[in-house]
């Protein structure tokens, strides 16, 4: 078993791992810990209740953090014409068609989240193999294939976060920074786990949201009580 670092053996003092924190204490605890050279992210970790191995237990979506992620988002768009210099207009870091594609399927990727109309998913598709894994692929679940560009790359730039399970039932995203005020975390964490047991799919039963914990990203996880943050009837 490897050594535990004197850093993170630090940051688990005084932190009672099968304790359920209220959510005000647990950012406290974290924001406490969260001692690296620059601005932590502040992460959210859902444990589910769900196969995502079955169709009809998987769980997607979309979350507008009220108070942004702290992150700078570079957005890419495929569009034309009008639609072009919507997203160019709205603050789109890479906007193309025909032109775009090619330099995507070169292994060009200059962007973080992908958005794209309806008229260029046929393009797009192309791009499944690239795309797909890194998790950018647009989707008209998530918002990021609409003719609605102008709200798309403003959310995108102004705080969305895309959640999509993982194998193990896992969900996460990073909700803000360290620097964030308790009450800026407090209110993104609650927005994300809404956005998260509102995705709650037909397929799953029992308990859905069997546990929640928050981290910073050289800090250690802190468990969060389900009913702090609005979920009834959860397992933490």
């Amino acid at each position: 078993m490897s050594k535990i670092g004197k850093r993170l053996k630090g940051a688990r003092e005084g932190v009672d791992r099968e304790k359920a924190y209220a959510i005000d204490e647990a950012i406290k605890v974290v924001k406490e810990r969260a001692k690296a050279k620059f601005d932590e992210t502040v992460e959210v970790s859902m444990n589910l209740g769900v196969d995502p191995k079955h169709a009809d237990q998987m769980v997607r979506g979309v979350c507008n953090l009220p108070n942004g992620s702290g992150r700078t988002q570079r957005v890419a768009v495929f569009a034309r014409g009008a639609k072009a210099e919507e997203a160019k207009a709205a603050g789109a870091d890479v906007v193309g068609a025909e032109d775009l594609v090619e330099q995507v399927s070169k292994g060009t990727i200059n962007f973080d989240r992908c958005i794209a109309t309806p008229d260029l998913m046929g393009l797009v598709g192309r791009l499944g193999k690239v795309l797909g894994p890194r998790g950018l692929m647009p989707n008209p679940r998530v918002g990021t294939v609409t003719m609605d560009v102008t709200s798309a790359v403003k959310g995108a730039k102004g705080g969305a976060v895309e959640f999509r399970v993982e194998k193990a039932g896992i969900v996460q995203a990073g909700v803000g920074k360290a620097s964030f005020s308790d009450k800026q975390l407090a209110e993104n964490i609650k927005a994300f786990v809404d956005a998260v047991v509102k995705s709650k799919p037909a397929g799953a039963k029992g308990t859905y949201v069997k546990k929640i914990s928050v981290s910073s990203t050289q800090g250690v996880g802190v468990k969060i009580d389900a009913g702090s943050v609005g979920v009834a009837g959860s397992t933490t």
